[in-house]
Formats: structure tokens, sequence, C-alpha cells
């Protein structure tokens, strides 16, 4: 099928090589192209969870349940405001697949800059935000004295990985408008596995504590 512009779908073609994982949307039967697509975002979605599963792990095994708890309540804030960003990112996902689709190379780049501009600029304000108001923030989420130490050296350094964070939503739902929904997988995976070895080496075998565990997520990242 041709575009109005002449552009033919090809576009959109489908390579399992080494140099190409994009999947055609646009061919075939519905219901194993979305399952083949999807796949890989449903293993993505679970190894995400990884990484606070392996802080709280190593964390409540090494260092007690006081860290624990600092650990559980940060990843609830962390959870809160990234999930802005992540948002933004999925909106504009959306944008670049229309564009791609459609055929219209001019229209998606700006996309892309324009987009990628702005959720900067956001995430760049919110990492301002959270460390001028950092114990504004702990207050009001009423933590108790006793892990109020714990929770702020630990939030202090995760907070360093929310650009990062945007990086990689905003790459992960860039490559997964095109069709791509395999790389991202990859690079999570291998953030993953990172961030595990990182926290045995942090926490267990140099001792660094809860700084520990946020620094090895944050390198990971």
């Amino acid at each position: 099928a041709a575009y109005p512009d002449g552009q033919h779908s090809s576009l959109l073609t489908i390579s399992w090589g080494q140099d190409n994982m994009q999947k055609d949307l646009t061919h075939g039967n519905v219901q194993r192209t979305m399952l083949v697509f999807a796949g890989p975002m449903i293993v993505g979605n679970l190894l995400q969870q990884c990484y606070n599963i392996a802080d709280t792990w190593v964390v409540g095994q090494f260092l007690g349940a006081g860290a624990l708890a600092a650990v559980g309540a940060a990843y609830t804030l962390m959870t809160f405001l990234t999930s802005v960003l992540i948002g933004l990112c999925m909106g504009s996902g959306s944008v670049f697949s229309f564009y791609y689709g459609k055929g219209d190379k001019r229209k998606m780049q700006e996309s892309i800059l324009a987009s990628f501009l702005f959720i900067g600029i956001i995430s760049v304000i919110v990492n301002i935000a959270v460390f001028a108001g950092m114990d504004l923030i702990l207050k009001l989420m009423r933590i108790p004295e006793d892990i109020y130490t714990y929770m702020k050296k630990y939030v202090w350094v995760i907070f360093w990985g929310i650009f990062f964070v945007f990086l990689y939503n905003f790459f992960a739902y860039l490559l997964r408008a095109v069709g791509n929904s395999v790389t991202p997988l990859l690079f999570l995976a291998i953030a993953s596995m990172l961030n595990i070895i990182l926290d045995l080496l942090l926490v267990v075998k140099w001792k660094m504590g809860v700084g520990g565990a946020a620094w090895a997520t944050v390198i990971a990242q």
C-alpha cells in the first residue's frame, strides 16, 4: 500500500537480523504480530521491577529492617516522580509512531527534538526541586525518626538517576514507535543484571550501606 506522499510501506520493513529489530505492525496475523511486539515490553516491565527487588533483598538481608523500610518508602516516592516523565515519554511515542507510519520524516525529526528538549528540561526541574525540598518532602511523608537518616541518604543518591530514567524511557518509546521493542529489552536486561552485581559489591563486600544500594541503581540506570 502506498502512502499519500507516494512513499511505500517498505519504510516499516521487518528484519530480525543483527542490524534491524523493527517489526512491521501493518502486515500479517494481527494477534501474532501484536504478541510478538508486546512480548518484549511485558518482559521489560517485569525486569524494571528487578531494580527495587534487588535493592530490597540485599538491604533486607544485610542491613536490617530500618534500612529496608527506608528503601521501600523511597521506591514509592521515586515511582511517583518518575511516572510524570514516563508518561510524557509514552505520549511522545504516540506522536513519533504517527509520523513514522505516515512516512513524514521531517515532522518526526521535529517532534523528536521538541519532545527531547521539553521532557529533558522537565526532568532537570524535577531533579532540582527534589534536592531543594528534600527535607520538606520527607516531613510531608511522615518518615519515622528511626529510619529518617537511612531514607535521606538513600533518596539523596537515588534521585541522581532521574535524568537517566528519562533518557532510557525516551529512547525506549522512540524505538517502540518504529516497531522495535527488542532493543529496549536488551538494554534493560543488562542494566538489571548490572544492578544486582553492583548491589552485592557495594553493599555486601564494600559495606557502603543504603547509599551503596542507591549508587548501584543509579550506575545501572
